[in-house]
């Protein structure tokens, strides 16, 4: 690659760069958009590939995605609205067993003070904090009534995502094509290699780890509900969703149900069922999801998926944190190779004392050649 094309592709990413930063307020819908086109293009391949025309097999694609977004809506929201009701019920109960069984406990045998603790006064903190909180969300619903400015901007965004998600996803492979043809011709081969292993990258864990985060939501969910734990399908829909950073949606989870378990059965041995359920999604993760779904291929190290999360809110709000993790996969690809060609460049595999041998071979070679000449010389 030429000087000039490496400055033309620098500056072409800064303007993109800059671009996103200014515009970053508007660009939810798009950028959801664009993440369902990238997740449904290969069903829409498939369904090509049963000769359908692409607007048809976009049109199933597009119509099966609204079947199961408003089957969820119907199933799921009665059911969160009551668990989060149960939520607000149960924290006095779970204050109850803090004061009079844990801290106890832990005063027995660890010798902790508890004499400090004003339970009351805590009491009526999370109380007013409640009130105060049911105050704060009713000015802000009162505000956002009274803007309809507000209203008609939400509605937009609402409305412009399966908009933008049609066309893209019935125009996915044009554009993929044509991006390819604005690429100069001497590096379109580099480039293409290096989007194609991008793409099993985020194929690997976008795709792979959002279907093993919902399986084990749906497991967690169905064997807390077999336990018979009133908050079953919020505590599952938490685990599940934490497990995007592998490990952590096993500790949530288990932490949450442990104390959820308690403060409604006040028995400790349904902790032994909890714990079973947790370990039966452990297991299945390991040795049949992750296999499965994500397979062999290189996803995201733990850490680096926290810090991606955190540095995309902190720099971009929402917006960063939803082009966080593609982001990340893709500067992973880069990094990878950029280490590669650093371990196989003259600047790591130079040997330190190759330029003073270098020098004495020349002194050498020289002074052979001056015993030469004098040699050869009447």
């Amino acid at each position: 690659m030429e000087i000039s094309q490496r400055w033309f592709l620098l500056i072409v990413t800064i303007v993109i760069g800059l671009l996103l930063y200014l515009l970053a307020p508007i660009l939810s819908p798009f950028l959801i958009a664009a993440l369902l086109a990238y997740l449904t293009d290969p069903l829409a391949d498939k369904l090509e590939e049963m000769k359908l025309s692409r607007t048809n097999a976009v049109l199933v694609v597009f119509s099966l995605m609204l079947i199961f977004f408003f089957s969820m809506l119907l199933i799921l929201l009665p059911q969160i609205t009551h668990q989060l009701a149960v939520v607000i019920k149960q924290i006095p109960l779970a204050l109850n067993l803090l004061e009079q069984q844990v801290l106890p406990f832990l005063q027995r045998h660890l010798g902790l003070d508890i004499g400090s603790f004003d339970f009351a006064f805590i009491k009526n903190l999370i109380r007013d904090n409640f009130r105060q909180t049911s105050s704060l969300v009713n000015d802000v619903l009162s505000s956002i009534a009274s803007s309809g400015l507000a209203i008609a901007a939400w509605l937009a965004n609402l409305v412009l995502i399966p908009v933008v998600l049609f066309y893209l996803l019935r125009d996915w492979d044009i554009m993929i094509g044509k991006i390819k043809q604005l690429l100069p011709r001497d590096v379109e081969g580099n480039i293409t290699d290096l989007a194609r292993e991008c793409d099993e990258v985020l194929g690997a864990f976008i795709k792979g780890q959002l279907m093993v985060m919902v399986a084990l939501g749906v497991v967690y969910s169905i064997g807390l509900w077999i336990v018979g734990l009133d908050l079953a399908l919020i505590l599952g829909m938490l685990a599940g969703a934490a497990s995007i950073v592998p490990y952590m949606g096993f500790v949530v989870g288990i932490v949450a149900a442990i104390i959820a378990a308690m403060v409604q059965f006040s028995d400790p041995s349904i902790l032994i069922w909890v714990a079973m359920v947790f370990m039966i999604g452990q297991a299945l993760e390991g040795m049949v999801l992750t296999p499965l779904l994500v397979g062999d291929r290189i996803g995201l190290h733990p850490v680096a998926v926290i810090f991606a999360i955190m540095a995309g809110g902190q720099l971009f709000g929402f917006i960063g944190i939803l082009i966080a993790l593609p982001v990340a996969a893709v500067v992973m690809v880069f990094l990878r190779h950029f280490h590669s060609g650093y371990k196989q460049s003259a600047l790591y595999n130079k040997d330190p004392g190759a330029g003073l041998c270098d020098e004495v071979d020349s002194e050498q070679d020289l002074e052979s050649g001056e015993l030469h000449n004098t040699d050869t010389n009447p």
